[in-house]
């Protein structure tokens, strides 16, 4: 029997093409195959996954150039029981797809908010003049492109080719070396989390709240890590949603949860803080595209 795992779709998208790798990856070193479930958004995909419609999610949390991507977060710090398993790094190739004859002809470009953003150096190089909108993924806007000639979306070579679509610029992306961390993630106690392949975890993720904004309120809780000598790999604020000025820190710390050290920290973290989450212990997987 194939587990089920979410992601952000349509199919073409870059959280699909992460979401094959994982679970090539899975299946090669567990046997275990999976079914590809997309949903509509990335809080969808994990909101499958708390009502346990899905065992795994793959969701994006971070790219190179544009930072991390806040749907995630904020849905991770909303849902409870969930758990990061792994992680990995995919590279992010950006195309223009349009049925237009030439960049000339087009008025409108479609994508992902990120997407839109990773290539707004060339957009504005190449297509200053073109009304930019967002959609909830890079590939939701491909089927209308061939009713509507003066409409280009930013996407995938993959997605051009699944959907049978003429490619008029290849790696438009600002920065070649694009990338974008994904994690795999689970329901906690889930049956699926315990028969996944023991790693060594490289990496512990959590997010805390503060009791009140107030001087030394962030200092104390990273000097905890200081103290002990725990680096540091990503630090992020969001707001609480609640008022204006309060925030919500997410952490990803260079150690495993289940260290003395850690143990000790995560320990101290917990009188500094209003809320604190521990997403779990990961390895960063290297899996091909």
């Amino acid at each position: 029997m194939a587990i089920s795992v979410a992601h952000l779709g349509p199919p073409g998208t870059y959280a699909e093409q992460a979401t094959i790798s994982y679970v090539k990856w899975l299946t090669k070193n567990t046997g275990i195959e999976a079914n590809l479930h997309p949903y509509p958004s990335i809080a969808q995909s994990l909101q499958a996954l708390a009502q346990e419609q899905t065992q795994l999610a793959v969701v994006p949390v971070e790219n190179s150039i544009e930072g991390s991507v806040t749907m995630t977060m904020d849905t991770l710090w909303q849902l409870d029981s969930l758990q990061i398993q792994s992680a990995l790094v995919l590279p992010i190739a950006h195309t223009l797809i349009s049925c237009a004859s030439s960049l000339d002809g087009i008025k409108t470009v479609y994508s992902h908010p990120q997407a839109l953003a990773q290539c707004q150096g060339w957009l504005g190089a190449f297509l200053p003049k073109v009304q930019l909108i967002s959609s909830n993924s890079t590939t939701e806007a491909l089927q209308r492109l061939e009713q509507d000639l003066t409409t280009a979306a930013i996407a995938s070579s993959r997605a051009a080719e699944l959907y049978n679509l003429p490619i008029l610029a290849s790696s438009i992306n600002d920065y070649p070396e694009n990338c974008t961390r994904f994690w795999v993630i689970s329901q906690a106690e889930a049956d699926i989390a315990h028969q996944l392949p023991l790693q060594n975890p490289t990496h512990t993720s959590v997010a805390f709240s503060v009791p009140a904004n107030i001087p030394g309120a962030l200092l104390k809780p990273l000097q905890v890590f200081a103290h002990l000598g725990i680096n540091l790999s990503r630090i992020e604020s969001r707001p609480t949603k609640r008022s204006l000025g309060e925030y919500l820190f997410f952490i990803d710390l260079e150690a495993d949860a289940n260290t003395p050290q850690m143990k000790s920290a995560l320990l101290e973290l917990t009188t500094y803080t209003e809320v604190l989450k521990i997403f779990g212990s990961y390895s960063v997987l290297s899996v091909s595209n």
